[in-house]
């Protein structure tokens, strides 16, 4: 037997999402629903603003990969705040 960790609160069937797809997204208003497909889950259901937020954090965290593999090559320039 499987057993699978579910990340969220909610859940809901496939044949749900089937049958009332905007029933449950709205019902994801808290921010996602795992989806589940023969009791297993399948994916996750998130809200646009979460799915924003995921965006986000992974262009910060594509920006901070970039920012340190820069500040390893080492090539600094001096710059005066007041000169901005």
């Amino acid at each position: 037997m499987a057993i699978h960790q579910i990340l969220t609160q909610q859940v809901a069937s496939i044949t749900d999402l089937k049958r009332d797809p905007m029933g449950i997204a709205q019902a994801s208003e808290q921010g996602a629903i795992a989806i589940l497909n023969r009791n297993q889950p399948a994916f996750y259901c998130v809200t646009p603003t979460l799915f924003e937020y995921f965006q986000e954090l992974a262009e910060d965290a594509e920006l901070g990969r970039i920012a340190q593999e820069r500040m390893k090559e080492g090539e600094f320039i001096a710059v005066n705040l007041d000169d901005l």
